[in-house]
């Protein structure tokens, strides 16, 4: 029987990537951005500013301040990275959000389960906004063409486990071309492979979660239920090997909540269902909706003697709208 030995949480955002100087570029992006969320409505920029100016987030961009942030985000990965190595997991299973990178319109699954032989990542040049200011993707891509080492029989396994448990999943053995038309992996993966595992990357079986895209994002309870049928599988598995479980993702953007994480981490540290699943589904939306990755670990962990520790938690704005990224890193062990 294999055993989950390690949990991981942590965010992705591109921001982990740029120089503090540099976040202007998506405070930019943020004023022309006509659809910022917010407590489960979509605002303009300028609304946003209006909606949100009691909060005073111009206090919040003194470069010092931005720079500190940064510089714990970084220490925050490190130390994540260090827990990896630490721990060597013999495979990882990593729950994040694909943002049309692999999946389009034509066929959008809610969950996807990848059990093919390697996983492929690619460079990126361009993402959703135009051109990178950074040619390796905000240190979230490769520079190359890169294969990473698949778990196909976990896959196939997780796979079967999920259909006996009434989860109807999609399955892959070979990324469609995607968006970029590149066959590759989407950022939530390569950002773990990258800057987590330091491109010694670990065996592993990503899925992909639709949180982002309308009509079919799974509920918060059924992540959570996910999670659960994805213990049993794993411990149902015909196998001595050792498992982490990583969550890539989160915690509110581009809009930071930060009353909001704070029910979320008093969730993941109480290993509370109900705090976890029954805030408003429609609060989870654009990067917010990312939190799904984190719920479906916990609910994992929740009958394990694992427990979560938070290495940091750090909101890191960059308008005063109060949009940016509000950065989580934990582990369970």
């Amino acid at each position: 029987m294999a055993k989950i030995v390690l949990g991981i949480g942590s965010s992705h955002g591109p921001q982990l990537g740029m120089q503090p100087e540099q976040w202007q570029i998506r405070a930019d992006a943020d004023r022309q951005n006509p659809a910022l969320w917010y407590r489960g409505k979509t605002y303009r920029y300028d609304d946003l500013v209006e909606e949100r100016a009691d909060a005073h987030f111009e206090k919040e961009l003194d470069p010092e301040k931005m720079r500190g942030r940064y510089n714990a985000c970084q220490q925050a990965i490190v130390a994540l990275g260090d827990t990896i190595k630490e721990v060597k997991p013999d495979v990882c299973v990593i729950i994040g959000d694909d943002q049309e990178e692999v999946f389009l319109t034509d066929n959008m699954p809610a969950i996807s389960v990848y059990w093919g032989e390697s996983v492929r990542g690619m460079p990126q040049l361009h993402n959703l906004r135009g051109p990178d200011p950074n040619p390796t993707g905000w240190g979230r891509f490769p520079e190359e063409p890169t294969d990473y080492p698949g778990v196909p029989d976990l896959g196939l396994h997780l796979i079967h486990e999920f259909v006996e448990g009434e989860f109807d999943v999609a399955h892959s053995k070979k990324l469609p071309a995607g968006r970029h038309k590149d066959f590759g992996i989407g950022h939530a993966f390569s950002y773990v492979y990258r800057r987590l595992m330091r491109d010694d990357v670990t065996p592993n079986v990503p899925i992909m979660l639709n949180t982002y895209y309308p009509p079919n994002q799974p509920s918060l309870g059924r992540c959570y239920n996910l999670g659960r049928r994805l213990k049993q599988a794993i411990e149902t598995w015909d196998s001595d090997k050792t498992v982490a479980l990583i969550a890539s993702g989160g915690l509110s953007h581009f809009v930071i909540e930060e009353d909001l994480d704070a029910q979320i981490i008093k969730g993941l540290r109480e290993k509370d269902e109900q705090q976890l699943t029954s805030l408003p589904v429609e609060w989870f939306n654009s990067g917010t909706s990312e939190i799904r990755s984190w719920i479906t670990v916990a609910g994992a962990l929740e009958e394990t003697d694992m427990e979560i520790k938070f290495v940091d938690y750090v909101p890191c704005y960059r308008s005063p709208a109060g949009t940016g990224c509000a950065m989580g890193f934990a582990e369970w062990r």
